[in-house]
């Protein structure tokens, strides 16, 4: 008994992966009940625990609480709820047509637990984009292993306090730490690896992956283009790319990265991007309790940085000691400008003109897929170019950063921002090995 409880609380990886692999292996975890009582549980730990959560956020980003609970767990709640609604469906066998050469016979698809999964959480969403991919793994029958952000110090504490108390430690476990201890994680062999964050970790999980022939989701990220043709109504253009762009202080990994402003639009879209701004955040997006802040010194360090690249439409105001950039527009901003080399995931968006779609292709073709690509537009022609001849994660016309709350549309990336997809069903098949059956009768 006392060997089973330090077992329980251990939080050695190795200990850790064998309990999870234990309780999976009973087979307790694949009825459509337990899956849907762990994600009632979760419900409930989102609902009862929802000041905390939002206290935790406001502490590690400096998150507002409407926004907070909007992006964070009511997200999380939302893909929860169409979960629950829709999985007995998801997980029925689904037939198949048998040549007639085998017949009689009957062919159908199963859906299997994988196992013991991990997910690595970052710190722009540590709340969501931690729980929210662990939906699809309890769904799917599993249990995992969740690693939160250490950068996200409030929230990793928070889940780790939680998640085992609301779950159970037979289903979920949270390891805390950093690279030490995420390391460690990883030479542990998984069924499944769900990672959040840059191409760089990226490349390291997928190597130690690779050890164990572990398959990989990595939800990664990239400079998210926004194309602005003439004609466009400029007005809702700018304000729906502000409430995108500007959100979480624009450390979200669809963030609009930068605008391709065609033809003469460059100009008045300035003046309503700075309207826009002010409406949101008002005159002082300091005093704005919605408005967040840079996650750390680092991070604000890098971003100040890039201030130079181009001529000031709306903010540019820093402070480092408490990690505030306003929302800021530049413009001018030469295709070389370093502001342009890299995601920049923060409040600072470029303006760069080019003279017509052929440019605005070909400037999006010339560098790495993005993980969304953002078009305002009144042409179908634009739009069906752009759908046939661009590569992205997603693309959308008319909105930005939106199409995450749509749970019927697969989210992830393509190439550089990543590989694999979530959300909704998409979130069962990631978690899920699709099992082929045939059954032909001896007589």
């Amino acid at each position: 008994m006392a060997h089973t409880l330090v077992d329980a609380l251990s939080t050695d990886p190795a200990t850790v992966v064998s309990r999870l692999r234990s309780a999976f292996d009973t087979g307790r975890t694949k009825p459509l009940a337990w899956r849907l009582d762990r994600l009632g549980a979760l419900r409930a730990l989102l609902t009862e625990q929802a000041d905390d959560l939002l206290a935790a956020l406001h502490a590690d980003l400096g998150k507002g609480p409407t926004e907070a609970y909007r992006t964070e767990i009511g997200f999380t709640l939302h893909e929860l709820d169409h979960t629950v609604q829709h999985l007995e469906e998801w997980l029925r066998p689904k037939p198949a047509a048998v040549p007639q050469a085998f017949l009689p016979a009957d062919a159908r698809v199963v859906r299997d637990p994988l196992g013991v999964v991990l997910i690595i959480a970052p710190w722009n969403y540590p709340l969501q984009l931690a729980l929210a991919p662990l939906v699809g793994a309890l769904a799917a029958g599993n249990t995992a292993v969740v690693k939160p952000s250490e950068l996200a110090p409030a929230t990793s504490a928070a889940l780790a306090r939680l998640l085992p108390r609301y779950l159970g430690r037979d289903a979920v476990a949270v390891v805390e730490g950093a690279v030490a201890e995420t390391t460690a994680l990883l030479e542990q062999r998984f069924d499944h690896i769900f990672y959040t964050g840059n191409g760089t970790v990226g490349r390291i999980v997928m190597a130690a992956a690779a050890k164990h022939l572990t398959p990989v989701t990595l939800e990664l990220g990239g400079k998210s283009p926004v194309v602005v043709e003439p004609g466009a109504d400029l007005t809702a253009t700018a304000q729906r790319i502000v409430r995108g762009k500007f959100q979480n202080a624009g450390q979200t990994c669809v963030a609009p990265d930068y605008i391709l402003a065609i033809g003469d639009t460059a100009a008045e879209l300035e003046a309503q991007l700075a309207v826009a701004v002010r409406e949101a955040y008002g005159d002082d997006p300091a005093a704005d309790p919605e408005y967040g802040r840079i996650v750390n010194e680092r991070h604000f360090d890098r971003l100040t940085a890039l201030l130079g690249a181009g001529r000031v439409v709306t903010g540019g105001d820093h402070d480092r000691a408490s990690h505030y950039l306003s929302p800021t527009v530049l413009a001018d901003v030469s295709p070389d400008a370093p502001v342009m080399q890299a995601e920049i995931f923060g409040p600072i968006l470029p303006i760069i003109t080019v003279p017509d779609l052929d440019d605005a292709i070909a400037f999006i073709n010339n560098r790495d897929k993005p993980l969304a690509l953002y078009a305002f537009t009144d042409s179908e022609r634009t739009k069906q170019r752009l759908t046939e001849e661009t590569s992205s994660g997603a693309l959308v016309f008319g909105l930005s950063v939106s199409h995450l709350a749509v749970p019927d549309l697969p989210f992830g990336g393509v190439g550089e921002s990543g590989m694999g997809r979530y959300h909704g069903e998409y979130s069962i098949d990631t978690f899920s090995h699709t099992k082929a059956v045939l059954d032909k009768p001896l007589n």
